[in-house]
């Protein structure tokens, strides 16, 4: 059985990816911040089909003490790791126009969606590699991937809002943090991959929908509706599946083609 983390893993898109996971077989640890979430865990294990497919861990991704307790809880379990997906995320608690910008909002976003996962991905790398042992005193080369790393952007890596550019930042971050970890683990067998999402209904996007749902008429994307968790969770299905051995530092958008230049 292959074995998964996924942080923010209890809710949204992270849920969608969690149960994807365990439908395609993974066993996974959840990394959140919140109380353990009884029913969710129940239905996920009950889908999983044993109570030992799926674990939670409380903890933040913004703390790195967090990291080295989070990772060393699955090897516990498990005794490897297979996929890291960078999922966990916040939006500014308060949309605000850039001149009005705090640097206590800023820290806290960047703190949770860029640096979080970039020390994560450090942490969790470095436990593949030793779990592996040195490349060079395999009996054989291995023939896909030894371990995948998929983080989850958004469309707002390139797409600028004026009044969450706290939020911009951090994803665009995200954005060369996936070339920067892709570069340096491809000769580890380690592949790094950006999935980024667009306009997904999640409770993230419920204060927004009238907007969004208007733009969508609009035009916005030429696949008019909302992206939905589950479309998310297909994307980093099929880069954890193994199918793609021979590309790293990809970006894979999930956004209806709203990244699509339209004249």
């Amino acid at each position: 059985m292959k074995v998964a983390l996924v942080t923010g893993g209890n809710r949204g898109i992270g849920l969608g990816i969690t149960r994807r996971l365990v439908e395609d077989g993974f066993a996974v640890s959840v990394l959140a911040t919140r109380e353990e979430p009884t029913e969710v865990l129940a239905e996920l294990r009950e889908v999983a089909g044993s109570s030992d497919a799926v674990r939670y861990v409380r903890g933040s991704v913004a703390e790195p003490q967090d990291h080295a307790r989070y990772v060393q809880d699955a090897v516990d379990a498990w005794g490897r790791l297979d996929l890291l997906v960078n999922n966990a995320g916040v939006a500014p608690a308060q949309r605000a126009d850039l001149l009005e910008a705090t640097p206590e909002s800023f820290d806290r976003v960047l703190g949770i969606n860029l640096r979080g996962p970039y020390f994560l991905t450090q942490e969790f790398a470095r436990r593949v590699i030793e779990l592996r042992g040195p490349l060079e005193e395999l009996p054989e080369p291995p023939d896909g991937p030894v371990a995948t790393i998929v983080n989850v952007s958004s469309i707002s890596a390139t797409t600028v809002s004026t009044n969450r550019g706290e939020y911009c930042v951090s994803k665009a971050g995200v954005a060369m943090a996936t070339q920067l970890w892709a570069v340096r683990l491809a000769p580890e067998g380690i592949v790094v991959h950006e999935v980024r999402p667009g306009v997904i209904a999640t409770d993230m996007t419920a204060g927004v929908t009238e907007r969004y749902d208007a733009l969508l008429a609009d035009g916005l994307a030429p696949i008019a509706r909302w992206g939905r968790p589950a479309d998310v969770a297909g994307a980093v299905a099929l880069l954890a599946s193994g199918q793609t051995p021979y590309s790293t530092g990809e970006v894979f958008h999930v956004d209806g083609g709203m990244h699509v230049p339209v004249l």
